[in-house]
């Protein structure tokens, strides 16, 4: 009966506009762009399938030069926007079939084969591009032109004009940077030495970040295509309700675990949005939630999701490659300021909740726990294999990404077949349709890899330039803006991302990010006689890429949540970036504080310890900003809040200004602690007096 609740309101908003346009936003996120009719409709689903056997073949079985898989991975991605993504969303200069949608123009074929073919072209002519490397003939250097101009029209075409128009940027002052003023004056490169960097070495196009797109990160969008498919969003978030949906503001809180799980396989907040916020917008509006914190929430939880190990957006392998880590030290280092973030969310709404006076929703209307379990079980044996395969067995990513799809893709062969038994019902279509989704799965995931590729190609553009020379003068530019100060220069780098990030995928505003202002980071922060693991720095970049899905007035995960809602987008965004404040304070933290990103740090009991401590630190600060603990903030508790935070996260700071030594630093803990218990006692008074009011 309680299931069936929710599928119910799941179909009514199926009939509404607002899920219609969410589910569009998303579509159109996983690369779905046209929708061909005739036979034509199942020439993009054949190349994505095609694609994704491939990828697969080559974490496997078949071996290639790593070029080769760059070059190959780049021609399937960039195929596909061009047969799929018309040159204009809308009929201009009254040419209709420039905006085609049910159809594929013979304009856009034989674009896509000349893009694709300039994409191979280092790998059909490698052995002459490897013999005059540096000297490109008259034919290499049209190619090179010619891929650079198509990669950069795909790009616009799938992710918009922001990359495209960056990436203009940095070769316009690659060739006129001599002419520029003296303070940001830079030799320049000739024609023939821009190409050679960007098409015919792995400096540029061709570099570590379409690598990892190529080599890991296709295959864990794929997984997380296979789960989408099979029903295991469905499921977390049927199965946090059933945990957590009775408790005070019970539906918000299952957003947040339910939204976290399925960030963690996804990587995408549109899609997570689309997948729980069906279930959880409306259920949080049942319970009195308005739209606009209802939809705020799920924007907060499912933007999130990309800081969670193991996947992170697919940036954790990026991250490894550029820090020269192995990926399982990504992972240790984000796993704290992660998990502490998503606990400070949690808490957030149970601040919310108390505000408004609300309770959860009534046992009977919810899911039974160990029914939605076990209903679901299966769906932990690849998470379970995925996990063992990268911690336990310490398996290459590419490998146990591989490992868990054939497990995956058993689970969905045999899924609907032994539904079908269970319900009396014929075993022969649902096994067809098993197959169905299987391959289905595999186009999707395809799509959904289409902006990744575009994106980290595009961006190797900015970095190919950076490594021409650019590097070194990039961080004196920063040193003098910042006028030296690493502060300054930390509050720049987190505005510049998310400005950035407003108009690009998370991925590419990290890989820009931090092409331009890690090492400067780093180097600044040395000057000044402070140690910021480089690691720290990438994260820095990082998470306020992620910001910025949220961050107005662009923010698309808002306005998918809002067409939920039906809220108004620019309201949800601030409002959702009001409760990712709590996420923003974090990188901030661990830039001067390594513990919080375990470095150095190996014992189990001091690395807990470290968590716990940032949790409630997290939560200080979010009591701090949503003006409310247990009872509403008086002004004076502000800077209490504000002390603890700092006491839980810098006890490093605090011990050094106190005088105690650094290694004796985790007293400071006990301190923060008793503040925090004394705010609790000057505020527990006050709680009838609220809850009266």
């Amino acid at each position: 009966m309680s299931e069936n609740k929710i599928h119910e309101t799941d179909d009514t908003l199926e009939k509404g506009d607002g899920l219609a346009l969410a589910r569009k936003m998303a579509e159109e996120g996983e690369g779905i762009g046209r929708r061909p009719k005739g036979p034509s409709k199942y020439i993009i689903p054949t190349v994505a399938v095609i694609w994704s056997f491939f990828q697969l073949s080559i974490a496997s079985w078949l071996i290639l030069d790593s070029t080769f898989i760059r070059a190959t991975h780049l021609g399937f991605a960039i195929l596909i926007v061009f047969l799929n993504y018309p040159l204009f969303k809308k009929t201009r200069f009254g040419l209709k079939f420039l905006s085609s949608s049910d159809k594929i123009p013979i304009m856009d074929y034989v674009i896509a084969i000349a893009a694709a073919f300039t994409a191979l072209y280092i790998m059909i002519d490698y052995a002459g591009i490897t013999t005059c490397y540096g000297a490109p003939i008259t034919q290499d250097v049209i190619m090179g032109v010619a891929l650079t101009v198509f990669l950069l029209e795909a790009s616009r075409r799938v992710i918009g004009p922001a990359l495209p128009i960056i990436a203009m940027l940095f070769i316009g002052y690659a060739f006129f940077g001599p002419y520029m003023p003296d303070v940001i004056s830079f030799k320049g490169v000739s024609v023939n030495r821009f190409v050679g960097q960007m098409s015919m070495s792995t400096e540029g196009i061709y570099g570590i970040p379409l690598d990892v797109s190529a080599t890991i990160v296709f295959l864990f969008v794929l997984f997380g295509a296979m789960m989408d498919k099979a029903g295991a969003g469905r499921y977390f978030i049927q199965l946090a309700l059933s945990l957590l949906g009775g408790f005070k503001g019970g539906p918000a809180k299952a957003a947040v675990v339910g939204s976290g799980l399925t960030g963690m396989v996804s990587g995408s907040s549109i899609a997570n949005i689309v997948t729980t916020g069906t279930f959880t917008i409306p259920m949080m509006k049942k319970v009195g939630y308005p739209p606009t914190k209802a939809a705020a929430v799920e924007v907060a939880a499912s933007t999130d999701g990309q800081l969670a190990p193991p996947i992170m957006g697919a940036a954790a392998f990026i991250i490894a490659e550029y820090v020269n880590v192995p990926y399982i030290e990504v992972v240790k280092a984000a796993i704290i300021p992660a998990f502490a973030s998503y606990a400070a969310l949690f808490f957030i709404t149970h601040v919310e909740a108390s505000k408004l006076g609300l309770k959860g929703i009534p046992r009977a209307e919810l899911p039974l726990f160990f029914k939605t379990l076990i209903g679901g079980a299966h769906f932990l044996i690849p998470i379970g294999m995925l996990l063992y395969e990268l911690i336990i067995a310490r398996h290459s990513p590419e490998l146990a990404a591989f490992h868990a799809i054939w497990v995956m893709a058993a689970l969905m062969l045999f899924q609907g077949p032994v539904k079908a038994y269970l319900n009396k019902q014929p075993i022969g279509p649902a096994f067809r349709q098993s197959i169905i989704d299987i391959f289905s799965s595999l186009a999707t995931g395809a799509r959904n890899m289409v902006a990744v590729a575009l994106a980290t190609a595009a961006a190797g553009i900015i970095v190919g330039v950076v490594a021409l020379g650019l590097g070194g003068l990039i961080t004196e530019i920063i040193d003098v803006i910042s006028m030296g100060n690493i502060y300054l220069m930390l509050v720049i780098t987190a505005i510049a991302s998310l400005v950035i990030g407003m108009g690009l995928p998370t991925t590419a505003t990290y890989i820009v990010m931090a092409s331009l202002t890690a090492p400067a980071i780093v180097t600044i922060a040395g000057h000044q006689e402070w140690f910021v693991p480089l690691m720290s720095a990438h994260l820095f970049c990082f998470y306020f890429g992620i910001l910025a899905d949220d961050t107005p007035p662009v923010g698309l995960a808002a306005y998918a949540a809002a067409a939920i809602a039906k809220s108004p987008p620019i309201a949800t965004g601030l409002q959702g970036f009001m409760y990712d404040i709590r996420t923003a304070i974090l990188p901030f933290m661990f830039i001067f504080n390594s513990d919080l990103i375990l470095y150095n740090i190996d014992s189990w009991v001091q690395g807990i310890l470290i968590f716990l401590m940032a949790c409630i630190g997290n939560f200080a600060f979010a009591s701090a900003t949503q003006g409310w603990f247990v009872a509403r903030n008086r002004f004076y508790e502000v800077p209490l809040f504000l002390s603890v935070t700092v006491m839980l996260m810098r006890p490093d700071a605090v011990s050094s200004w106190i005088g105690i030594a650094h290694d004796q630093r985790y007293w400071v803990y006990p301190i923060g602690l008793a503040v925090y218990g004394l705010i609790y006692l000057m505020q527990r008074v006050r709680i009838p007096k609220t809850a009266a009011g």
